[in-house]
């Protein structure tokens, strides 16, 4: 049995020639295509590596010292705050407000889990699990922040109709931008209703290749994505109550 037979890809001198393949292929279809991410597809593989490449290195010494921890994952939760404002508000003000959806879905889950006994406090379990909720955090908050501030732009005359009528401005904005903002918990909805009819996600494979038995990897797998799922609710509901709550957006005397 080959010493690559634990692992799901096969390091081989190949192996870099075959990423730089499908990172061109992607950007080459996205750019035929027209889809307008042609470059942001190459670019995104290619810091993908490097930013693996260096984290790889980094947790190996984290790991080891309880505040380097607590210092990695606060510096994952940044990045994570300044991407998804980033892509709610394109550059533009308030994007800071998205660190606060991120933490109120990440810190309460992760506090039940390690709270509990279920997750180890060691570093190599709790780093890991943090990603895994910074990142789903992450693309709720910014589907739903997105979805939510373009309806309330286009549909900017039936908010100011609710408000003819009676309606606080929050209420206002609230009628009109939740349910398309809802729609941010559907790819969670749906990765956990098809787990193992469809795909057999990474907590789930990793777990298996590192020797337990495929009882104990859905166990894994099914926290992971119930916790998850959990997380990325809270985030949707803070984020949309934000965008009602116009921390998103300029005041309406800057929009005209």
């Amino acid at each position: 049995m080959s010493s690559s037979s634990s692992s799901m890809i096969a390091v081989t001198p190949l192996l870099p020639v075959i990423v730089l393949l499908l990172a061109a292929l992607g950007g080459a279809v996205a750019w035929l295509g027209r889809l307008g991410h042609g470059r942001a597809v190459v670019t995104a593989c290619l810091r993908a590596a490097l930013q693996l490449g260096a984290v790889s290195v980094v947790i190996a010494w984290v790991v080891a010292y309880s505040a380097a921890v607590t210092g990695f994952i606060l510096l994952m939760y940044g990045v994570a705050a300044f991407t998804a404002g980033r892509r709610v508000t394109a550059g533009g003000p308030g994007w800071w407000w998205a660190g606060l959806p991120i933490a109120a879905g990440t810190a309460p889950v992760l506090a039940v889990l390690a709270g509990s006994g279920v997750t180890p406090l060691s570093g190599i379990v709790i780093i890991p699990i943090a990603g895994i909720l910074l990142g789903g955090c992450l693309t709720a908050t910014a589907l739903a922040g997105r979805r939510a501030v373009e309806e309330l732009r286009q549909r900017r005359g039936e908010v100011e109709a609710a408000l003819a009528l009676g309606f606080m401005p929050r209420d206002a904005a609230m009628e009109i931008c939740r349910p398309s903002a809802a729609g941010a918990l559907v790819p969670a909805l749906d990765q956990t209703r098809t787990v193992g009819l469809v795909t057999l996600p990474g907590a789930f494979v990793g777990v298996l290749l590192g020797g337990a038995s495929p009882i104990e990897a859905g166990i894994v797998q099914l926290v992971v994505l119930v916790a998850l799922l959990a997380a990325e609710a809270v985030a949707t509901v803070v984020t949309v109550e934000l965008v009602a709550r116009g921390r998103f957006t300029p005041p309406a005397a800057d929009q005209r």
